[in-house]
């Protein structure tokens, strides 16, 4: 019996991420680390652990697409967990307490993409990626004009 394939549309998209970021939150949540906050730690740790707070800011307005209010509450929580700290006004770095944390939840990620992906050939997810990229370049492009 063949299984048909639906075409790529928002709703495939949608459903890989949201099954890909719930395996994800499940690790979160052991730490009480929110996907908002992880996401501010990898764009810290992406950095080489220091960085401009509105370079985290932006990263989280431009990517998880939420407001400039709840991107700075979300690094005043990193902050007053003690997993980023202010060296230097508008900098951020991670702490060790910060550090060690990411480097977890980055390895858990790992992980589990590594599973999610297994066996899927390399020429079709680099087809995936560059699909995905353009939906996502035009899709910001319908937001920047609206």
């Amino acid at each position: 019996m063949t299984t048909s394939v639906p075409p790529v549309n928002g709703q495939v998209i949608g459903l890989a991420h949201y099954a890909s970021r719930a395996a994800l939150e499940r690790v979160l949540a052991r730490s009480g680390t929110t996907f908002e906050q992880s996401v501010a730690l990898r764009a810290v740790s992406d950095d080489g652990g220091t960085t401009e707070r509105a370079r985290v800011t932006d990263r989280l307005t431009a990517g998880l697409k939420i407001d400039e209010p709840a991107a700075l509450r979300t690094v005043e929580e990193l902050t007053a967990r003690g997993l980023l700290e202010e060296p230097a006004p508008g900098r951020l770095s991670l702490t060790d307490s910060g550090r060690e944390l990411f480097a977890s939840v980055r390895t858990a990620g790992d992980e589990i993409a590594a599973r999610v992906y297994a066996g899927i050939p390399a020429e079709d997810l680099a087809a995936a990626g560059r699909v995905l990229a353009l939906v996502t370049e035009r899709a910001n492009k319908e937001l920047a004009e609206a």
